[in-house]
């Protein structure tokens, strides 16, 4: 093969292929979060539940309890999902405990989709539980087997595929629930078709992860080594003795080997409190609690809600305005992700997203304050002008959440955690995000209804004070290799790292040695060999 096509463009293709597949399930992580509150806005699901009174109107404290709950169960689900997730991953590898995961998720979404009659809304919750188990156990490690399997120059680019996928997964929930809105009026299809197009995602990562390999990094930590080589090249598009496959295969053991010295009869307890890695576990904690309370999920879910809450009253008008708000999120993250992540940097990123999305919220609460909208509007009316610059105002406030507190959450703390803790590291962090996940779920419909606009006075007080400033006191981790961080968070010493690369180049070039001698004798390459 030419050696310009291969350094191309083409070169990460089998990384991007693998990112493609795992990231399937996060799909579902952005469909499961958007579907409930629009499912639970549609007039027959209300009066089949018993959410609508006899006289027309809806049970407003009966409307926010089962909307919060269908919401907001998937999250306390997940929680622990991704915190059972670290043994599984540790002990049988990334594929594999994937692929048992997405089954488990299957299970929870024929639960939510066969309810209606006789079973009721225990089924859905039920399902949800289910359900949320599994892509909360995904969630936690497909970005850990995406990172592990990254060149360091791209890492970022391909990392932060991670949130374009949850913006689809959301902006799909949108429009199918708007098309649900538009054609379907009553029967059980109202929620049947949302909820059961979960296994479609579903289907695509479980068949898709039989064409991947496993993480060479995993692999290594196992102590298969020749496995680990084979695989890189392969995800390298190079051959086994490549240099620089070489030189990257002798950078993990080096970190590996160190971690081993260091762990030596410490056990798990290492991995939380061992030097330079308490820090990055509040880290990952903090940057998701930051993150939930952003306001951005409190719009996602309830994006129908909040947008008749600014004047699009009427399912289908508050629907299409939801639909728009998930294509702005899309096109914002992907130009993000695929031109900016690796030139702007990390720390800068989040610094300019949390800033723009502080002022925007500041906008949309005085408008909402000095112009609120009409309370009994005529039906299908024109939102009134001050209704629009709001609505233009979540748009904007999406581009900038796309900039860097979107993506970057998850692309940073799979950056920071060393190959021995990751599963440790992505499963806590990833269950921190599921625990806050569920408590903004779970109070924003009470919160819309009590506050009105000093909601969003509420988020862009924590856009501004809490991420802003956090964001200028993390490390940069942009074109940093995986085991660098252990030199970033003082784990171990620069000048030792060196030493250890250079010992494990020497023992590569040792074995390579070794093999060409004995591929003389038998009329064997080394890539045949292996």
């Amino acid at each position: 093969m030419d050696s310009k096509f291969k350094d191309g463009i083409f070169q990460n293709i089998r990384v991007y292929w693998l990112a493609f597949i795992v990231y399937w399930g996060i799909v579902l992580f952005g469909y499961d979060t958007g579907i409930g509150g629009g499912v639970v806005a549609q007039g027959y699901f209300k009066s089949h539940f018993g959410i609508t009174l006899p006289d027309g109107h809806d049970d407003t404290k009966k409307a926010n309890n089962i909307s919060s709950n269908v919401v907001s169960v998937l999250q306390a689900g997940a929680f622990f999902g991704a915190l059972g997730s670290a043994p599984l991953s540790a002990a049988i590898g990334r594929k594999w405990s994937l692929l048992i995961f997405s089954v488990i998720f299957s299970v929870g979404a024929i639960l939510q989709t066969v309810a209606g009659g006789s079973r009721g809304l225990g089924y859905i919750y039920a399902g949800r539980v289910v359900a949320g188990l599994g892509i909360g156990a995904i969630s936690a490690v497909a970005p850990a087997f995406v990172s592990e399997c990254s060149p360091k120059e791209v890492r970022g680019r391909i990392t932060g595929l991670f949130q374009i996928m949850v913006a689809v997964g959301v902006m799909l929930s949108y429009f199918i629930n708007l098309g649900i809105s538009l054609h379907i009026k009553t029967g059980f299809a109202v929620w049947r078709i949302p909820f059961g197009f979960q296994l479609v995602p579903a289907g695509l990562m479980a068949f898709g992860l039989l064409t991947v390999k496993e993480s060479p990094r995993w692999l290594a930590s196992k102590g298969r080594i020749d496995e680990a080589l084979t695989n890189l090249a392969y995800l390298r598009r190079r051959r086994t003795d490549d240099p620089a496959v070489r030189a990257e295969m002798a950078e993990i053991e080096a970190a590996i080997e160190e971690e081993r010295v260091a762990r030596a009869g410490l056990g798990a307890r290492e991995a939380f409190l061992g030097k330079g890695n308490f820090i990055r576990f509040v880290i990952a904690v903090v940057i998701f609690l930051l993150q939930q309370w952003s306001g951005q999920n409190s719009v996602g879910y309830y994006a129908p809600q909040i947008f008749s809450s600014i004047g699009y009253t009427g399912t289908s008008n508050s629907l299409l305005a939801s639909g728009i708000y998930g294509i702005v999120k899309v096109v914002a993250t992907a130009i993000f992700v695929f031109f900016l992540v690796d030139s702007l940097g990390r720390k800068l990123s989040l610094l300019i997203s949390a800033l723009g999305m502080g002022i925007l919220f500041f906008i949309i609460g005085a408008l909402l304050k000095t112009f609120p909208p009409p309370t009994d509007p005529a039906a299908g009316a024109n939102p009134p002008p001050a209704s629009k610059a709001m609505a233009a105002m979540l748009y904007i406030y999406v581009l900038m959440y796309s900039l860097g507190w979107g993506p970057l959450p998850w692309v940073y703390v799979s950056d920071i955690f060393p190959t021995r803790t990751r599963h440790y590291g992505l499963a806590v962090a990833s269950a921190s995000q599921w625990l806050f996940n569920f408590v903004v779920a779970k109070v924003t419909p009470t919160l819309e209804t009590d506050l009105g606009y000093k909601l969003f006075l509420m988020f862009g007080t924590i856009n501004i004070g809490g991420m802003a400033v956090f964001s200028l006191l993390i490390p940069e981790t942009k074109g940093r290799s995986l085991e660098e961080m252990d030199i970033i968070f003082g784990s171990v010493q620069a000048e030792k790292r060196r030493a250890d690369i250079a010992a494990q180049e020497r023992a590569f070039g040792h074995d390579l040695t070794g093999e060409a001698d004995s591929s003389t004798h038998d009329g064997r390459s080394v890539d045949q060999k292996v």
